[in-house]
């Protein structure tokens, strides 16, 4: 594994790099202080810009010069002075207790003097508490009575490099890590052509609506009331697709607080108006809740007739057999549930190794290995043969080298944009071609980020016998149905697979513990393979030491 050397820079190298991406794809979208500092960031000397960016990278906007160390960047305040020129960094900036504490350490807290009686003697938190409860009004460092001889560096421009990281990545879940974990090999990124035109964002008023979403949702795990938050969002609108599905998402997320916090009636308001595909499931239920049964049923109706999801059309169709029974209103008819074979076991336990694991080693014979893959074999398979699809260099679909996964993945048109790779892809499994490509996939792309493959899964002999035993016909209808809803049929498929080479065939085993029961999802992938003629089979577990 490489090492990265603080005396090369590193950072400083991937942070000009993002400066260098983002000035080349997004001029247009930069605002003029943006694009000054673009422009000002590389005159400044060396090891300035390189103690900029230790700042930047590290957590918070306060440091103490006593506690920066970095030998490669010199003199600490020769290097900051440019910073300083800029008001890049300040040194002056007003701290609140909540800051000030978490630069202190708790004998130095104690050694303010803010009229705090005995302070050494109590505890950290409980002496933040007092001092809050002072109401001090914030102030810069030297100002605080009794602070150490220090120098403090305030970061001014964080929004600001918080922007263009967003402009970079195209969110705000990846960070300056990413550059770090590749260079030493932990994470490794398919190499996707690139051109001028791939750009997460198109417009600036996209990058201000994310950032608000951010901050909302930032509020909203932090405990604030999800009606302020709501609040806060009364005004929001966006034409651009994707941001309005985060906006939406985070909608349903806050009906689901609200639920928690028993506001039923603000929940149920926000649900009817939500566009997420579990928000109307959800206005089912708390009509039900709320003793609203006949708007319930008439809910109902309508997501019965045209159904976001097969998950969707499951529950709807148990709430309309509810509510019909309490309403005395027709119901849905009762499809019979494909049979799928049964088997209950007595096993000596409970095994540490949990209750897979345990029916795996009961099931192995020498000439009929078992595996615990639950939904990571037939989904790895998926993704060697379909890899060219997955990673085509459609527009819209990657924007940076650190994407384990096109951008429009969830997307309902996902796979139409792709049909004529996902068919030829589908056409390997056709004409018997389809396990060279695997293979060849396997052993080229090994180890790179996948959203299909599992690498720490399927090693070498796994794969052997999957695509000696798995039936071509079956992996192609595995794989039809995950295209057909990825976010959704990505999951619920049997814990285990039993493989018997000899006879070229397998089984798929899907295990229940003790007082553990089917989940819907893997109710349909047992009801498709069951329909397909795909072997599989439930195993219901009880442990001997269970009276």
């Amino acid at each position: 594994m490489p090492e990265l050397l603080a005396t090369d820079f590193y950072y400083l190298r991937n942070f000009e790099f993002v400066l260098e991406w983002v000035g080349a794809r997004y001029d247009d979208l930069l605002s003029a202080q943006e694009r000054e500092f673009l422009q000002t960031f590389n005159t400044l000397p060396h090891p300035s810009r390189a103690l900029l960016v230790r700042l930047i990278m590290r957590k918070g906007d306060h440091f103490r010069a006593s506690r920066l160390r970095y030998a490669e960047i010199g003199e600490l305040q020769q290097a900051a002075q440019p910073l300083l020129d800029q008001s890049w960094l300040v040194t002056d900036a007003p701290l609140d207790i909540n800051a000030l504490a978490r630069l202190l350490l708790k004998a130095e807290l104690a050694s303010l003097e803010l009229g705090i009686e005995q302070a050494a003697k109590l505890g950290k938190q409980a002496l933040i508490e007092q001092l809050l409860g002072d109401d001090h009004t914030p102030r810069p460092w030297h100002e605080w009575p009794g602070i150490p001889d220090d120098t403090l560096f305030s970061v001014r421009i964080s929004p600001l490099c918080e922007r263009l990281r967003l402009l970079f990545f195209g969110n705000l879940s990846q960070d300056w890590s990413e550059f770090v974990l590749a260079e030493l090999g932990i994470q490794q990124y398919e190499q996707v052509t690139f051109s001028a035109a791939s750009r997460s964002f198109h417009q600036q008023s996209d990058v201000d609506d994310y950032i608000r979403l951010g901050r909302c949702r930032e509020l909203l795990e932090a405990g604030i009331d999800p009606v302020e938050v709501i609040d806060q969002l009364a005004d929001f609108t966006t034409a651009n697709p994707w941001i309005e599905r985060r906006h939406q998402r985070l909608r349903f997320q806050l009906g689901q607080q609200l639920e928690r916090n028993q506001q039923l009636d603000t929940a149920l308001a926000l649900y009817l108006q939500c566009q997420h595909s579990e928000a109307r499931q959800r206005a089912i239920r708390l009509h039900e809740r709320l003793e609203q049964n006949e708007q319930a049923y008439a809910l109902a109706c309508t997501a019965y007739r045209a159904p976001h999801s097969a998950a969707e059309q499951q529950l709807v169709e148990r709430a309309l057999r509810r509510l019909g029974r309490k309403l005395k209103q027709p119901v849905p008819p009762t499809a019979p549930e494909p049979e799928t074979t049964t088997t209950n076991l007595v096993l000596p336990g409970p095994d540490p190794q949990g209750v897979e694991q345990a029916v795996a080693t009961y099931l192995t014979k020498p000439d009929a290995p078992v595996f615990y893959v639950e939904n990571g074999l037939i989904s790895s398979l998926f993704g060697l043969l379909c890899w060219e699809a997955v990673f085509a260099p459609l527009p819209g679909a990657f924007f940076h080298p650190f994407q384990s996964a096109p951008a429009d993945l969830h997307d309902s048109e996902f796979a139409n944009r792709r049909a004529a790779l996902f068919a030829a892809a589908m056409g390997r499994l056709e004409d018997g071609s389809y396990r060279d490509c695997i293979r060849a996939n396997w052993h080229s792309k090994y180890g790179l980020q996948s959203p299909f493959v599992f690498w720490g899964l399927l090693d070498e002999p796994l794969l052997e016998l999957a695509l000696h035993c798995i039936p071509a016909t079956h992996l192609r209808l595995g794989f039809e149905r995950m295209l057909k809803d990825i976010r959704a049929n990505r999951a619920g498929m049997p814990d285990l697979i039993q493989f018997w080479p000899a006879e070229q065939r397998y089984c798929m085993v899907e295990v229940k513990g003790p007082g553990d029961r089917l989940q819907d999802n893997q109710r349909r992938w047992l009801a498709f393979c069951a329909e397909h003629g795909m072997p599989v089979e439930v195993v219901y577990v009880s442990w001997e030491s269970t009276p």
